[in-house]
């Protein structure tokens, strides 16, 4: 069956770096348009970024030019590459293979608090 296994989240000071990491198995990961989306406490799921054959990429405004994402389809794995890091960016972050985040995985907690 599909599994999306997050990991990367951690406690971090506005302005600091983290990088996540999704590993996926149980479809073919490489033909998939893959997302990352957020949910802050109190708020709904957020889409914060996609990929597709590691060209066509898109970011929300939010988050434009201090995330990265990037995929390695031969370890079937998703990264988000996040700088900059305010408090705002706190929340669970989830790789998801639809936009709205409804086929996700566990999730990652991310804390941006000094």
């Amino acid at each position: 069956q599909v599994q999306l296994v997050e990991s990367g989240g951690g406690l971090v000071q506005p302005g600091g770096s983290l990088t996540l990491s999704c590993v996926a198995s149980g479809f073919t990961f490489s033909n998939q348009r893959m997302y990352w989306v957020r949910q802050a406490p109190g708020k709904g799921l957020e889409w914060v970024s996609d990929i597709y054959m590691g060209a066509a990429i898109n970011y929300n405004i939010a988050v434009k030019g201090r995330f990265t994402i990037s995929r390695d389809n031969a370890k079937n794995t998703l990264y988000l590459q996040m700088n900059n890091l305010e408090p705002e960016d706190t929340g669970v972050y989830y790789c998801a293979r639809d936009r709205r985040g409804r086929d996700r995985g566990q999730g990652t907690q991310v804390t941006v608090s000094s």
